[in-house]
């Protein structure tokens, strides 16, 4: 059976539809500091809008609890919708309750308006199943269809993704449409050359991924801090970078896998060690074999990528056709320790091909380090989802919209 789309839902002129975003966005002091997700969900809301459809936007945002808490109300997320649409969002101080109601019952064709914070109710990610599809019933009341469009949490078996898909007609939006296409395109006969680069602090958090890629990829460039893991493995002192000794094993494994089918696996040859883990630690440049030598010694640790590293890796990136990219290759928060995440992101704008960033902190990065989502073929907005579909496991809140 095929992802339910749009279109299965037929004219939805007049009907309330309940549109699951995923429009959990970092705030600052009650400010968004990157409003991503809130951008990609236009498509579909432009869509509906123009059907005359009226629309209930629900979310949630961070971890609350299950129980209010005015540090993660989505109003700043209402306000910025109603700018980014050019039309009045109206806001609804609680999920179920009485303002929600009311807020959905003065909707006109074409109107929008958001409740709040799903997580505010316990329901929302409750283990048990009847509880969540308690929760469920309560929403189906404010809609007659729901479009599931927040593809960052189809990876979770929650109230307002699964259960409530399962009890009022359902679809998928368009971001996840999109989403889908473009996973599809790096896993199911990529163009290539096809190259992986993946970083971040842990080896661990990237084992499926690793596992499931390193059949279909040419090249797979290991940066961040998983990457003193896969030093270690081939015999190299760490100093104190970060180190998953549990994983040893498993990476040389893997080493033994990629040289076993011809796939290039791509380590670092220098780092940026640090005397600490600080923006303004004294730091220096050290071979990738030789990351004690320094006046550090084994005091030292890895933040960053060396300059002979990034330009190696920005030349494998430029001259594939298919990349995704997934994970910082530093500490890019700290200036001293962004470079080689930067060049990361530079190499996949000059990619002529389908260049992806994954999500997650990998987004977070290149729109904090300047760059403009256009310069990429494909940002999504799902760094756990994007990486639990390349793992190839069953989605929960994608098979209940048809998707096998």
């Amino acid at each position: 059976m095929a992802l339910r789309t749009l279109e299965s839902l037929g004219s939805l002129a007049g009907a309330r539809v309940i549109v699951r975003c995923d429009l959990n966005v970092p705030l600052k002091d009650g400010v968004i500091t990157d409003d991503g997700r809130v951008r990609a969900s236009l498509p579909t809301l432009n869509a509906l809008i123009n059907q005359g459809a009226r629309l209930v936007v629900c979310s949630h945002l961070g971890r609350p609890d299950g129980a209010p808490d005015p540090k993660y109300s989505l109003e700043p997320v209402a306000q910025r919708l109603s700018e980014l649409l050019g039309k009045p969002v109206a806001f609804a101080r609680d999920t179920v309750g009485e303002s929600a109601h009311d807020a959905v019952a003065s909707l006109e064709d074409g109107d929008v308006a958001v409740i709040e914070n799903l997580r505010f109710n316990a329901g929302e990610t409750a283990k048990d199943d009847a509880t969540r599809a308690a929760f469920a019933a309560e929403l189906a009341a404010l809609g007659d269809v729901l479009v599931s469009d927040g593809f960052g949490v189809v990876h979770r078996k929650q109230a307002s993704v699964y259960e409530l898909a399962q009890q009022i007609p359902s679809a998928a939006g368009l971001l996840i449409e999109q989403e889908l296409d473009v996973l599809d395109r790096l896993t199911e006969n990529p163009e290539r050359p096809y190259t992986v680069v993946l970083g971040g602090s842990k080896v661990s958090d990237k084992l499926g991924v690793i596992e499931h890629l390193l059949p279909r990829v040419d090249r797979l460039l290991v940066g961040g801090g998983m990457m003193f893991t896969f030093l270690a493995a081939e015999g190299h002192k760490v100093g104190s970078s970060l180190l998953e000794a549990d994983q040893l094993d498993t990476v040389r494994r893997y080493i033994a896998t990629a040289r076993e089918r011809g796939v290039e696996l791509v380590l670092p040859v220098d780092a940026v060690v640090a005397a600490s883990f600080s923006a303004d630690a004294e730091h220096v440049v050290a071979d990738a074999t030789a990351l004690e030598d320094t006046p550090f010694g084994a005091s030292g640790l890895g933040l960053d990528i060396g300059p002979a590293t990034s330009a190696q890796f920005a030349e494998h990136i430029r001259t594939s056709t298919t990349v995704f990219w997934n994970g910082p290759m530093g500490v890019f928060e700290m200036p001293a320790f962004e470079a080689g995440t930067r060049a990361i992101a530079e190499a996949l704008t000059e990619v002529t091909g389908l260049s992806v960033v994954g999500g997650g902190d990998s987004a977070a990065a290149v729109r904090q380090l300047g760059f403009a989502d256009s310069q990429f073929g494909h940002i999504s907005t799902g760094g756990g989802a994007s990486l639990e579909f390349l793992e190839g496991k069953k989605l929960p809140g994608l098979e209940v919209l048809g998707w096998q």
